[in-house]
């Protein structure tokens, strides 16, 4: 382990250039909308849950994501507690690195970084597929999936250089109009008293319904869902009061996503009926439009209207996303380059605090992924967004293992806080979730990216390939400054 761990209290690490981050730019709320813009309700809700429906518990999937919710819940309660005593944009590149030394923390900062470019990269893919149908269906226009990609890379790039600001207010817009009318179908629905079989509760919620079928499955996609909550963290140096803003943006976020996710399923699965729900899913996947499992009963409640706006909806909602996790990759470049494991150059600021120039190469990056794509003339949303979803999750997966593991070290080693719950227990238990998470997503990755077993076992190498990267770029930097 490195000497790193001294200093308790920290808010960055000045390296090359002391550059920081625009403070007292975010409350709870502005940071709530970051998180659950990256976590694209609605794209959660239509990409997964009619997976998880078909092919996984059945019935049962509201509870999954209960299941899901309790194993990130128990997750933050450590990573809450590093949380008040390393405030920095750099999250998981930090905490790791505190607790475990700089190595494995240049390591889980490859990983990170390469897990938010995956997935954003991913999302564009499915962003321009869906707005070339749309343009295509009300305009004579019939321009391939990419142009659309393109040009929204050029319009994200300005509102992150932009400011967090105005990030977080174009954010606000998009979430809450997919956040609300989801809301709203669970809500009438639950009050309603379900559809044809009731609210059916025992259907979705009891121990047998969760267990039937192959529940590690459903489970999986549930936890796939919640990828992002973790970006409250990034935008620490940004936030009022961290220290009380942070935690409080993190426990409501998980609450709110579990909540959401598991009212939004479980409303579906009550208006197709318990019994009738998979066979609808799977009649859905079969005809290569899972959303509409998602889109019918709204409709049916709604009007017809619904189907006009929610594909506009699905839309924003990737669009969203594609900004959050923009920002929260620039960020880590801005934080790489302040530390001086990448050039000094990305930690420069604009007039506005905001990392353009992290912003750009994250553009760059964002370029190269998709192009290859684009150029074989590949189906975006069975390569693309499928590819590098799954990818992206089991990134993700591997850092939240390797920070609740910091946790213990950090705590055990510094007894800064001897909450006994918050710094052992919690995190603990987190991380034995979080490893049968990873187990489930390994021995199901095939299904997560709807791909063959060769294309998943590349994807798969790929993790431990860029963590690698990380750890032995991290140690020739050491061995030359050494030198010197």
């Amino acid at each position: 382990m490195d000497s790193q761990t001294a200093s308790h209290e920290r808010t960055v690490r000045h390296a090359p250039t002391s550059a920081t981050l625009k403070p007292n730019a975010l409350g709870v709320l502005g940071i709530l909308f970051f998180v659950l813009s990256g976590q694209a309700p609605l794209t959660g809700i239509a990409g997964a849950a009619p997976i998880s429906v078909a092919i996984g518990n059945g019935s049962g999937t509201p509870a999954a994501y209960v299941v899901a919710g309790v194993v990130i819940l128990l997750f933050s309660v450590g990573f809450i507690a590093m949380g008040r005593h390393v405030v920095d944009a750099g999250a998981f590149y930090t905490y790791i690195g505190t607790g475990l030394g700089r190595t494995a923390g240049a390591g889980g900062a490859s990983v990170a970084l390469f897990a938010y470019c995956a997935i954003q990269a991913g999302m564009y893919g499915l962003y321009g597929s869906i707005v070339s149908s749309l343009v295509a269906d009300h305009t004579p226009l019939h321009l391939p999936w990419w142009v659309y990609t393109l040009v929204t890379m050029a319009v994200v790039q300005a509102l992150g250089a932009a400011g967090i600001e105005m990030g977080a207010k174009v954010l606000a817009a998009f979430v809450l109009a997919e956040f609300s009318i989801l809301l709203v179908f669970g809500l009438v629905t639950l009050f309603k008293g379900g559809g044809p079989e009731g609210l059916g509760v025992s259907a979705s919620f009891s121990p047998s319904s969760a267990l039937q079928g192959a529940p590690g499955i459903a489970v999986m996609f549930a936890l796939a869902s919640m990828f992002g909550f973790e970006a409250t963290a990034i935008y620490g140096e940004e936030a009022r009061e961290p220290k009380k803003t942070v935690p409080r943006a993190t426990y409501l976020s998980v609450l709110v996503v579990t909540g959401f996710f598991a009212l939004t399923s479980w409303s579906l699965i009550s208006a197709h009926g318990a019994s009738q729900a998979p066979a609808a899913a799977d009649a859905a996947l079969e005809a290569g439009d899972s959303a509409g499992f998602v889109f019918a009963p709204i409709a049916d409640l709604f009007g017809g209207w619904v189907n006009s706006v929610l594909p506009v909806l699905l839309a924003t909602s990737l669009f969203a996303g594609v900004l959050t996790f923009h920002n929260s990759a620039a960020r880590y470049l801005f934080c790489l380059g302040r530390d001086g494991q990448l050039p000094p150059a990305l930690a420069q600021l604009n007039g506005r605090h905001a990392p353009a120039k992290a912003g750009r190469v994250q553009t760059v990056i964002a370029v190269l992924l998709v192009a290859p794509f684009a150029v074989a003339g590949q189906d975006p949303v069975l390569t693309l967004f499928s590819w590098f979803s799954g990818l992206a999750v089991l990134a993700m997966m591997l850092l939240y293992l390797l920070t609740s593991v910091s946790v213990v070290v950090y705590f055990r080693r510094n007894r800064v806080d001897t909450r006994l719950w918050n710094t052992v227990i919690a995190p603990v238990l987190g991380a034995l979730g979080i490893a049968g998470a990873i187990w489930l997503i390994l021995a199901n990755f095939t299904t997560l990216i709807g791909g063959q077993l060769s294309t998943a076992l590349w994807l798969v190498l790929s993790v431990p390939v860029v963590l690698a990267a990380g750890v032995v770029n991290q140690r020739i930097r050491q061995r030359l400054s050494a030198s010197r």
